[in-house]
């Protein structure tokens, strides 16, 4: 499978950024999801890969072929790009059964393909099936209903998934009639001679016109495979259609209609249909959105599976990061069109780059503490937190130097500022409508004191953001920070509560079915090595390490 690569593209209506500036590498055989709130771009992204959305400006490449260059004027069409696409409307024919919807697409496809000889592969098919014939009486006789007759239909199917055959292959080795011989390893026995004679002979026919078959029955001359450009055959379409349905375990819906379908069922129609033109890429956008909870999770082991089984390249859009976390090998969050963080999961989560991905990774979702400090000589920071009423001592896990990071930072902010200057000054250039802005976290409080007017706080580099994920709040009858039990919700394997110290919320998550009663007063303590340090001024993260806290 082909890597994806996007270089500096651009989407815009007017003044509209939809996608601003992207880089992106996807890697070859990788997951990845596109996450993000709603109107990010996520979508636009996805859309503008597979050819349906026509970029602004940029480059776009699929492996080695460069699909959309908007300087050189290449704008290949989604068709000719061979990628699959998953729509949240699963868009399946509702006067075509699941074999129909499936097979729709490769009816019509029409491309220079190998030449084969699918008399010669049925031969082959049948003598390797012919091998063990008591297996096949075994199947058979299997397939008998409650009246002693046989249904064939369900034979038909025993015999696609057990020797990976066509339907028509199937039928033909049924109506040999092995099952109603006396002499079951006899008859098989001649009927397998038979196959191989017809075999040698057509062999020979291809000899005879300085022609071979190669192991796939592939026909072959001068030492290449004969090329034709021409229709799937009626074999070559049940095949992929088999192929599909065993991947995603739909081969006993093959005669109902959508209708006759689940929620569940009808998405791994879905899934099937886009999978069997054998696509480079495989897109997909919020497949998972119809279904409810429970299918969702199964859902997801099941596109986790057909990831490994087919060796694709996936991109996934969602604005779950629950999907995001456990289904990709790499995570690209956007907000307004722009990347904010392209990394794996657990990266994300335990190093964000900055405060909205902090705050939109993670459910139940960061508390943010605002803190005000200095750097100790021993690169310690000193930190006052939740109103001043506690001391924080933050520990790097890496030593760093506060002052070169807020010169480094400083210097990358003259950088933007001076091309958005040149932006403006360029005649040429579009300025941006939906203006990046600084994200606005949120502090939880009891009593929330938004009544007159409040001036803007002066922001200084001594001003600090703890980001404390729920998990590192471990409650401790000898915890230094005081608290009462402002809210609890259990769900059996955990309890996710809110504390209340003075006016101040902190979410906290408690394994074990322990139950809290509201209003009582509980000590804890923040524990771990994934405290976040953000400076309060950029939202940039500064560094992750251990907090401890006690009161002044």
């Amino acid at each position: 499978m082909p890597e994806i690569k996007l270089t500096n593209v651009t989407k815009r209506w007017g003044k509209f950024f939809a996608v601003d500036h992207l880089d992106l590498d996807i890697e070859d055989n990788a997951f990845i999801t596109l996450l993000g709130p709603s109107g990010c771009g996520k979508t636009t992204t996805l859309r503008m890969i597979a050819g349906l959305e026509t970029p602004t400006s940029g480059q776009i490449k699929i492996g080695d072929r460069v699909v959309f260059d908007s300087d050189a004027g290449i704008n290949i069409p989604a068709n000719k790009r061979k990628v699959g696409f998953l729509f949240q409307n699963y868009a399946l024919w509702p006067n075509m059964t699941v074999y129909q919807n499936i097979s729709f697409g490769l009816s019509n496809m029409k491309e220079e393909m190998p030449t084969y000889d699918f008399e010669a592969k049925k031969c082959i098919d049948m003598i390797e099936a012919l091998k063990n014939p008591k297996e096949m009486a075994k199947i058979i006789e299997e397939c008998r209903d409650k009246t002693g007759g046989i249904e064939t239909e369900k034979v038909y199917l025993k015999f696609i998934d057990t020797y990976t055959i066509s339907r028509y292959t199937a039928k033909e080795l049924f109506s040999m009639g092995l099952h109603e011989s006396g002499d079951l390893v006899k008859a098989a026995k001649a009927k397998s001679e038979s196959l191989a004679q017809q075999l040698k002979e057509m062999k020979a026919s291809h000899e005879a016109k300085g022609e071979t078959l190669n192991e796939d029955c592939a026909v072959v001359k001068d030492g290449r495979v004969v090329t034709s450009v021409r229709k799937l055959t009626r074999e070559e379409i049940d095949l992929s259609v088999r192929r599909v349905s065993r991947i995603v375990k739909i081969g006993m819906f093959m005669d109902r209609y959508p209708a006759e379908l689940s929620g569940g069922q009808q998405q791994r129609v879905a899934i099937a249909r886009t999978l069997a033109p054998e696509p480079q890429v495989l897109f997909m956008d919020e497949p998972l959105s119809n279904l409810d909870a429970k299918l969702r999770l199964e859902m997801r082991y099941e596109l986790q599976r057909l990831h490994l089984e087919t060796g694709s390249t996936f991109v996934y859009v969602t604005h779950d990061q629950m999907e995001a976390m456990t289904l990709a090998t790499k995570i690209c969050l956007i907000n307004n069109g722009v990347l904010q963080q392209y990394d794996e999961p657990l990266i994300v989560y335990n190093r964000p780059n900055n405060l909205f991905v902090a705050d939109f990774v993670g459910n139940p979702s960061i508390n943010f503490m605002e803190a005000k400090g200095i750097q100790r000589t021993d690169g310690k920071l000193e930190m006052k937190v939740l109103g001043g009423a506690y001391q924080a001592v933050f520990t790097p896990n890496e030593k760093f130097d506060l002052s070169k990071w807020f010169d480094e930072r400083d210097t990358e902010d003259k950088r933007k500022a001076k091309e958005l200057e040149a932006i403006r000054k360029d005649k040429k250039a579009v300025e941006k409508g939906n203006k990046d802005e600084a994200f606005q976290y949120r502090i939880d409080k009891v009593m929330e004191n938004d009544f007159g007017v409040h001036e803007e706080p002066v922001i200084t580099n001594e001003d600090f953001v703890l980001g404390i994920r729920p998990e590192c709040i471990k409650i401790k009858d000898k915890g230094s920070i005081d608290g009462e039990i402002f809210g609890e919700m259990p769900t059996g394997m955990e309890s996710t509560i809110k504390i209340a110290v003075d006016n101040f919320l902190l979410t906290g998550v408690v394994f074990g079915n322990t139950l809290y009663q509201i209003g009582s007063q509980k000590k804890f303590d923040i524990e771990g090595t994934y405290i976040l340090l953000f400076d309060r001024k950029s939202g940039r993260c500064i560094s992750a390490g251990s907090v401890e806290i006690s009161k002044c």
